[in-house]
């Protein structure tokens, strides 16, 4: 009788240990899927969050006062801090940028710590390469990794662009909205860099006149007295695809063991000039850049080399106005200058060897003696007695042409010809009272001097059996009234001892510089080729 007490007694025991694991284990089944059918699924949701650790830490004081949700606490926290509307915001409406523009698919972050700054608040993140990193400018610490997906930008105007900040972690540091921004470097090869327009940066100048000692008496407004700044603080910016700051050091290591020749007129030496100027900037030691022919940079014709040891690469300078040489010939009892269209000039032996060359020709087509062409244009024994300008040019511009396909190897050498860069005279011309002193801003009238002369210059490259990268820097240049020396190219001049002002070249720093950020640019293409195609 007892023992079928116990066995009875342990039965029912038995029956109850299973009956309430069963209502238990019940009862947590129901409780999960009433969590999954009450919370919104990742394509519902505009931000979805995967914790690894919590937001917000117990030592941090963004911690919730009690009684308060923490959605509630973090539509709060958005509402007194704009900084953080991107990460308090999890609800289903999607969240814009200060423009209203952005839609955002999704975004995942892992990996929070607290945020430290003065204020208490969350700081702003800085969007780099799809990577939310530290805001170093109040030393906040918010986020060590974010995986960020972005797209549907729309109707994103350039003025709201530059007004808007990185406070919501989609913009770059040219307020240029990330996904825009791989849109456009995506056809960055397909892009017309000529196209865009100018805009202020206070990341300007990348050197002074203080900083490069080699700057022409010539070009050194600042160092003439001219008080103004602003002519320093404009940056290049295409319309259709973003192009990279001037890296002297990365400039350095592409030409590194290479000669990059500058070959053209004083325009040209504008331009080598600035590229020095930004160069020395990355170097540590100036005793290391030397000038291997011991003269000092003039106006005058010659050649010039300076040589970057560090590197062992030389920048270099070769005068010719025309590329074509300037000869001399009788006619009847007299001996008269001639220009042989057919010849190419007699430097062109030193140029041979370089591995980087940029040619130009334009500023002296327009002198007088070219422009009329009475018995100035030769060919062979013929000296014509009137041969118009642009016909000249254009057979000029063939012969060099003929030479670059005859004697330059693509294997070693990427030959660039700079288009016209425009002068900006009113009044008159250079020598009968042209000027431009009142300019202090670009201006919209984009008239250019030299169209023609950049379309026959483009449909002689056309032609040519050698690969010619066209660096187009007229249209740019054309917006630039305010960059050029005027009364402040000499010393003398500003005290009004000079009638001529210069408005064909250029300041420096100022408008030569991108166009070296051009040079750059094709540069750094070239380099990405050559690693695709190796």
């Amino acid at each position: 009788m007892e023992r079928q007490r116990s066995f009875s007694w342990k039965s029912t025991k038995f029956l109850l240990l299973s009956f309430t694991f069963s209502f238990c284990l019940f009862i947590l089944s129901f409780f999960c899927f009433w969590v999954t059918k009450s919370t919104p699924s990742v394509q519902q949701s505009a931000l979805h969050f995967k914790y690894d650790e919590p937001l917000f830490s117990s030592s941090s004081n963004l911690n919730p006062p009690n009684g308060q949700s923490m959605t509630s606490f973090c539509a709060n926290l958005s509402a007194r801090s704009p900084n953080t509307s991107h990460l308090a915001d999890t609800h289903l409406r999607k969240p814009q940028n200060p423009y209203g523009a952005v839609n955002v698919s999704s975004l995942r972050v892992t990996h929070f710590k607290k945020a430290q700054n003065s204020s208490g608040f969350v700081s702003s993140l800085d969007y780099d390469g799809g990577e939310v990193k530290e805001n170093e400018s109040d030393g906040s610490v918010v986020a060590e990794k974010v995986e960020m997906v972005v797209d549907n930008l729309t109707n994103v105007d350039d003025g709201n662009r530059n007004s808007a900040t990185r406070q919501d972690g989609l913009l770059d540091k040219d307020g240029i909205p990330a996904s825009e921004k791989q849109t456009r470097e995506k056809s960055i090869k397909d892009c017309d860099v000529s196209r865009g327009r100018w805009v202020l940066d206070e990341n300007y100048p990348l050197y002074t006149n203080v900083s490069c000692p080699l700057i022409d008496e010539g070009f050194n407004c600042q160092g003439n007295g001219r008080l103004d700044t602003k002519y320093m603080k404009w940056r290049w910016r295409p319309q259709d695809c973003d192009i990279p700051r001037f890296n002297a050091t990365k400039m350095l290591e592409l030409i590194k063991g290479k000669r990059l020749v500058f070959v053209g007129d004083s325009i040209n030496r504008n331009q080598w000039e600035s590229l020095l100027c930004l160069l020395m900037q990355a170097v540590k030691d100036p005793k290391k850049v030397y000038e291997n022919r011991g003269r000092r940079i003039t106006k005058e014709k010659g050649d010039y080399s300076f040589k970057f040891v560090d590197y062992q690469c030389s920048v270099e300078f070769f005068a010719t106005h025309y590329l074509v040489h300037e000869s001399k010939a009788r006619i009847g009892q007299k001996r008269v200058q001639t220009l042989r269209i057919d010849r190419i000039d007699r430097g062109s032996s030193r140029w041979r060897g370089a591995n980087i060359l940029i040619f130009n020709t334009a500023n002296w087509w327009t002198h007088a003696k070219t422009q009329a062409g009475n018995n100035y244009y030769q060919e062979g024994g013929q000296i014509y007695p009137h041969l118009h300008v642009l016909t000249a040019f254009r057979r000029a511009l063939s012969t060099w042409a003929t030479w670059v396909d005859r004697h330059i190897n693509l294997q070693k050498t990427h030959v660039f010809f700079r288009s016209s860069a425009p002068s900006h005279f009113r009044g008159g011309q250079w020598n009968t009272g042209g000027h431009c002193k009142e300019a202090i801003n670009p201006h919209n009238d984009t008239s250019i001097d030299y169209a023609q002369k950049d379309l026959i210059a483009e449909e002689v490259i056309g032609r040519m059996r050698t690969h010619i990268t066209f660096l187009n820097v007229t249209r740019l240049s054309a917006y630039r009234v305010d960059g050029h020396p005027s009364i402040y190219g000499s010393k003398s001049g500003r005290r009004g001892s000079s009638r001529i002002e210069d408005c064909s070249h250029w300041c420096l720093p100022g408008v030569p510089d991108t166009w070296n950020q051009l040079l750059y640019y094709h540069l750094l293409i070239r380099e990405s080729d050559s690693r695709k195609l190796g």
